[in-house]
């Protein structure tokens, strides 16, 4: 037998076992799926997850996607990894398991902003202030910027009183009326409370002022 010849028969020879291998291959599949259901993508734990961290687009790594028979599959469990990114974990989760739905928190939703917020490294302070009626309680769409005016009573030592501009652009969180603060009936000789969003520094000048001020009022911006 020629060299070609041996190739040629050697090559039907690898046809013949690729078109067998096939067959069985496709004839168990058929076989498992008869019995036991079609194939599901399920999620697996291919690295452990910790419990409390957030699995994040770099944890998900962690996570492979495989299919098993309809009917081993577990009825929460994942079926994409993407589905976990930004929960977190209820408890420590061992490779090899698959990733179910209860394993997992799911997000807090984002905090809307409160009239009471403050922005980082401000605090909200009480200013009591004089006629502010018009500016009314800060709207839902959040809270508006002013500034804080103060007029110095005139005095021995102190010339005849000044106006100025004690903060500027800060924060109006809350506006009330000051007679249900006042501690007699009647109204408050202020009228009003506001609540600002004020640095520490800020929070001390408007205080201070306060106990010598003749008037405190709000501008708004």
């Amino acid at each position: 037998m020629t060299r070609r010849r041996r190739a040629l028969v050697f090559g039907a020879a690898a046809l013949v076992c690729a078109a067998l291998a096939a067959a069985v291959a496709g004839g168990y599949r058929s076989d498992v799926e008869g019995q036991y259901g079609e194939l599901r993508p399920v999620v697996v734990v291919v690295g452990d997850l910790d419990a409390g961290r957030v699995v994040r687009p770099r944890v998900s790594e962690k996570l492979e996607l495989r299919r098993i028979p309809e009917r081993f599959v577990p009825p929460d469990v994942l079926t994409s990894p993407a589905e976990a990114i930004g929960r977190t974990p209820r408890a420590p989760i061992p490779a090899g398991s698959y990733l179910l739905a209860s394993h997992l928190a799911a997000p807090d939703p984002p905090r809307p902003e409160r009239p009471g917020d403050a922005s980082p490294g401000r605090t909200p302070v009480e200013i009591a202030v004089s006629a502010a009626g018009a500016l009314g309680r800060p709207s839902a769409r959040g809270p508006a910027r002013v500034d804080v005016v103060v007029t110095t009573e005139p005095g021995p030592g102190r010339g005849p009183g000044r106006t100025y501009v004690a903060a500027r652009g800060v924060r109006l969180l809350d506006l009330r009326s000051g007679e249900s603060e006042a501690l007699e009936p009647g109204p408050s000789p202020a009228g009003w409370i506001a609540t600002l969003s004020l640095t520490r520094d800020q929070a001390l000048r408007l205080i201070q002022a306060e106990s010598f001020a003749r008037q405190v009022r709000i501008i708004g911006r």
